[in-house]
């Protein structure tokens, strides 16, 4: 399960959150990190509460964090809490790191895999000599307890694929249709095929709301509106038969615009929502598509701001 981080929610919601999938007994707590809580003082909260849920930090930007900071966050987390703790590096988008950092993005796929491989001597607690088409290290080593994490990369495009089969132990899809799953499966099992490695897991985050009310439906919308202008969502939304909505946002047109011609459908394609038949029907959807593991990203509420009719129901559907 990952924590959601609803627009229009509280984000001290994700404290209870957390809290219901320690209750659930799901199997792993995603922690990510956008616009509110740095992510590794939020584990760091979780991971000292009650409860014994392995983590999983991030997607970071890893044109953001630095692999040397990233290490010393995971590595951090662990010996506070005690807790299991792997690690996820991703790209982001141009608008968070361009300009909410300032930074710029170089080479996406390249650095995800320099980054990868940084992160991988230094997480076992080795003394790290790297330098790389984009990332470089010298002579760093962890000074706690090196966690010993696996690493997950996020990708999407082709190359990003690519590069995660070749380093990475679990691959990360977000906000896709089941068959754009069938394809990054297919493309990330080919790459690893060609470098001689076991294909990694893939792991998928899915939106989900069991019975969901009007409330619960417009924050999904919303929270679908950054991706449709996206290099390769764009193509995906289309495909999945939102061209008009799609050509709408590329248009330029102000997002309250685009978010009041969202259909319910439109985020239906890329999650799973309605009663226990329905998401019964779309987590074998996505298993059958190639999911190793899926990520539920409930949708909360004012009535529900722990999201506890989603876990629970889904949780149920699971060990049926």
């Amino acid at each position: 399960m990952s924590l959601p981080y609803w627009q229009d929610r509280d984000p001290l919601d994700a404290l209870a959150v957390a809290e219901a999938a320690e209750k659930f007994g799901y199997h792993r707590l995603w922690i990510g990190e956008m616009a509110t809580f740095d992510a590794f003082a939020l584990a760091t909260a979780i991971g000292m509460a009650p409860g014994r849920i392995p983590l999983c930090l991030g997607p970071f930007a890893v044109d953001v964090r630095s692999p040397a900071t990233i290490a010393m966050g995971v590595a951090s987390v662990a010996a506070l809490t005690g807790r299991s703790v792997d690690v996820a590096i991703g790209s982001s988008s141009t608008v968070v790191v361009s300009g909410w950092h300032g930074r710029q993005r170089t080479r996406t796929a390249v650095h995800l895999e320099d980054s990868a491989r940084i992160l991988r001597g230094l997480l076992t607690g080795a003394k790290v000599d790297f330098e790389g088409a984009v990332e470089r290290i010298k002579g760093y080593r962890l000074r706690l307890a090196p966690p010993h994490s696996s690493i997950a990369v996020a990708a999407f495009g082709a190359r990003a694929l690519a590069a995660a089969a070749r380093t990475a132990d679990r691959v990360v899809l977000n906000l896709v249709t089941p068959e754009q799953v069938s394809r990054c499966a297919e493309l990330v099992r080919a790459a690893a095929v060609d470098t001689g490695l076991p294909s990694p897991a893939i792991s998928v985050w899915v939106t989900a709301a069991a019975d969901p009310t009007a409330d619960m439906r417009a924050t999904v919308r919303r929270g679908v509106v950054g991706y449709l202008r996206a290099p390769g969502y764009d193509a995906m939304f289309e495909e999945a038969g939102f061209g008009e909505v799609v050509r709408l946002a590329q248009s330029g047109a102000h997002p309250r615009d685009v978010l009041a011609a969202v259909p319910d459908e439109l985020p239906a394609a890329v999650g799973m929502f309605g009663d226990t038949a329905a998401l019964a029907d779309r987590l074998d959807a996505y298993r059958r598509a190639g999911a190793d593991e899926i990520v539920v990203v409930p949708t909360t509420s004012a009535e529900d701001p722990a999201g506890h009719h989603t876990l629970e129901t889904l949780a149920r559907i699971d060990n049926a």
